[in-house]
């Protein structure tokens, strides 16, 4: 009998994978969805080859999205927001404008289809909410109120994603479809008016749900029914599924059963993003990055400076002080994780080709591999900027000095480690 079972085996080394890449990655201070990430990218067609067919994970990848929304309705408060709504709101909205407006000027001068150009500004209106409150977090700021006027932004970006995935979906080459038009109005409005009704009560009673969630065996399975049954209720009326799932997470959010399912919800969550973030990895493709590096590099360098100025001038116009307008727009300078998603929706209507997918990932990742360099050096800059600097090697030196002498004394101990011969050999 033949006991050998490859799928299994190639199940646990990806799980081991994602876990060791994960571990590696919080050591370094750094979001444990990198190392998924870059697990991902060891395990696929650009490293060992072990996963060759994203396919038979792309069904977990989506589970993972749904919970990702459910668990980020669950967590909004909605009290909070709706105290910083209008800064949340017209910064997201700015966002989304200036990221189309300037892809759609680019577009002649880059070369690019009127497809890549709305998918791209689309994808780059949003920012990576994991990422971002994983930094946040690190840095002691998530309960600051900069910290809040981020996270209330992120949650803005979040409800954007349904409404720019219905315009890509309805996108023909005569524009977008009047009926797909009523459909985004009609998620916007929605989305207002469920709001509006629990800021008018204080907490939702379900009394079915309270009784299951106290079953400890039963906890996590309703907290999948939720996700799932109003994802699948969505796609039945021809709306979004992740939009479903996000106002199903919304309603739980503002019930007294909001921990319970929180809760239960978390580690299945845990394990389908893995799995999502795995599947992104699978996507890089490192002969294209390599083909078309300098335009990978380029767009990335002018996301990263034109993300960082929208924000900054976009939170400064809301009348935010300038640190806290700095800290905020350097936070959301990457792109997020529903860009995966905006490019997927792009590509199957055929908005974009199959190497403007890989464009669209290859920038992505590096984006969010960078984020967190990126504000640990506007942070750096900001405080350098306040005391006045007078050259460009002293700037580079207030800002990378202390990295710098610690490399190098690493170094200069390894040299004096080596043998005598090899020594001086490394010398010459």
């Amino acid at each position: 009998m033949d006991i050998h079972h490859p799928a299994l085996t190639a199940a646990a080394i990806v799980a081991l994978a994602a876990l060791l890449c994960g571990v590696g990655m919080t050591r370094l201070k750094q979001p444990a969805i990198l190392g998924y990430i870059v697990a991902g990218v060891a395990l696929g067609p650009a490293g060992f080859e072990l996963v060759s067919n994203r396919d038979a994970i792309s069904t977990l990848a989506e589970f993972g999205v749904l919970m990702l929304l459910f668990v980020i309705g669950i967590e909004l408060d909605i009290r909070r927001f709706a105290a910083r709504w209008r800064v949340a709101v017209f910064a997201t909205a700015i966002q989304i404008g200036g990221s189309v407006a300037t892809a759609l000027l680019l577009r002649h001068l880059l070369g690019w289809s009127f497809g890549l150009a709305l998918v791209l500004g689309f994808a780059v209106a949003v920012s990576s909410t994991a990422v971002v409150i994983k930094m946040l977090e690190g840095s002691g700021d998530l309960d600051t109120p900069v910290g809040r006027t981020t996270v209330g932004i992120l949650i803005a970006q979040d409800m954007a994603v349904v409404p720019m995935m219905l315009v890509l979906d309805g996108m023909t080459k005569k524009g977008l479809a009047p009926m797909d038009a009523g459909k985004v109005v009609f998620s916007v409005a929605l989305i207002v008016a469920l709001f509006w009704l629990l800021l008018k009560k204080k907490r939702l009673d379900l009394p079915i749900t309270s009784r299951l969630v106290q079953d400890g065996d039963l906890s996590p399975l309703v907290a999948l029914a939720w996700c799932f049954g109003a994802a699948a209720l969505s796609g039945l009326m021809d709306l979004s599924p992740a939009y479903g799932a996000f106002l199903a997470g919304v309603v739980l959010g503002n019930s007294g059963q909001r921990e319970a399912i929180l809760k239960s919800a978390h580690p299945v969550q845990s394990v389908l993003l893995m799995v999502f973030f795995l599947s992104i990895g699978l996507l890089l493709d490192f002969k294209f990055i390599w083909k078309n590096l300098g335009q990978v590099l380029l767009l990335l360098g002018m996301v990263t400076l034109f993300k960082t100025a929208l924000n900054v001038g976009a939170l400064r116009l809301l009348r935010q002080d300038w640190p806290s307008a700095v800290l905020a727009g350097a936070s959301l300078a990457q792109i997020g994780e529903f860009s995966f998603l905006l490019a997927d929706a792009g590509k199957a209507v055929k908005l974009i080709t199959a190497n403007e997918t890989k464009l669209v990932v290859a920038v992505t990742v590096l984006s969010l591999i960078l984020s967190p360099f990126w504000l640990f050096t506007m942070r750096r800059l900001h405080r350098v900027a306040a005391g006045g600097v007078g050259s460009l090697r002293e700037l580079m030196g207030m800002l990378y000095g202390r990295e710098a002498g610690v490399v190098a004394t690493v170094a200069r101990r390894a040299v004096r480690r080596l043998p005598r011969r090899r020594r001086q050999s490394a010398d010459a």
